[in-house]
């Protein structure tokens, strides 16, 4: 049987889910990241400028850069209340309405009265937008930040910015903790390109809709019908009584993940496809797929709960 994402109508959508302008930290226009991710080949971004009083709290206004082939979700990066680590909260927030009610969040750092992060990413959500944790590695996040953070729809596996310029790019660890929890998050790669360095086209979606267009694209995320990618293709994943069958782009090793330490791996040349057993995943609740090739680069499945 196919999972969701693979077996949902539609096609397959390359999208960038965060990044910056001049708006707020980033170091180019609104127009010309547009231009850049189309010319790249990108199907589609949300331009998510980081939503404090300094810039004038925006929620960046893309839609002008839509066109036949291109489009973009609004979104922004929201700031308030303080993490375990003192630090201000980081939440993605994709698909926000123009007039989303600023925090109390004048600059990056905490005040009193502030509403908290999970406070803040609930009315974004009750605003119809796709939460996501941002950058947990770099923002360092602990598991009881992450537990708290009960609307989050999904959390950054991996983050290209972060982990060109810090080394801290990475969220599987926090992934993992929370689907051993029971949270029913999804897995995202961004690039949170601010393009001060080459920190853009590392780690994107694909997400699978009926249509390229901002309702459709929500909806889809909502539902988890996608997959995270530096490059390789994901192209199924399909569950048997004891197998799961994964079909991609040419890979050096496909492995399963599941709770603690339970893992399934297959190794070879340019495989296009594994059928790998379930023994030592029988008592997970959870799996997830990553696909490495020659070159290390790596595509994540969405959990499958059993």
């Amino acid at each position: 049987m196919l999972t969701p994402a693979f077996a949902a109508p539609g096609h397959f959508y390359r999208g960038n889910l965060h990044c910056h302008s001049n708006l707020s930290d980033g170091a180019l226009s609104p127009e010309e990241v547009c231009r850049r991710y189309k010319a790249e080949g990108y199907d589609f971004i949300a331009l998510t400028d980081h939503f404090v009083g300094r810039y004038g709290y925006p929620i960046t206004d893309t839609t002008e850069f839509r066109d036949e082939v291109f489009t973009t979700l609004l979104g922004a990066e929201l700031h308030s209340g303080t993490q375990e680590n003192g630090d201000l909260w980081h939440i993605l927030a994709v698909g926000l309405p123009e007039d989303f009610a600023p925090s109390n969040s004048p600059d990056f750092h905490t005040i009193d009265g502030q509403e908290t992060g999970p406070e803040l990413a609930a009315r974004a959500a009750d605003a119809g937008a796709f939460v996501a944790m941002a950058h947990p590695h770099w923002s360092g996040l602990t598991q009881d930040d992450a537990l708290s953070l009960e609307r989050a729809h999904a959390v950054e596996i991996y983050n290209h910015t972060c982990a060109t310029g810090t080394d801290r790019g990475d969220g599987q660890h926090m992934a993992d903790l929370l689907l051993s929890k029971f949270r029913d998050v999804s897995l995202i790669a961004t690039d949170d390109a601010h393009f001060h360095w080459p920190d853009a086209f590392g780690g994107w979606v694909m997400v699978k809709a009926e249509e390229n267009s901002p309702e459709a694209l929500l909806e889809a995320l909502k539902d988890g019908h996608f997959y995270a990618s530096q490059g390789p293709e994901i192209k199924a994943v399909s569950v048997t009584r004891d197998h799961l069958d994964i079909h991609c782009s040419a890979a050096s090793t496909i492995v399963v993940q599941g709770h603690g330490c339970a893992s399934q791996a297959q190794f070879g040349q340019s495989m296009t496809h594994a059928s790998i057993p379930l023994d030592a995943l029988r008592s997970s609740p959870w799996m997830r797929v990553t696909v490495l090739d020659a070159a290390g680069k790596r595509a994540w499945s969405n959990p499958i709960w059993r």
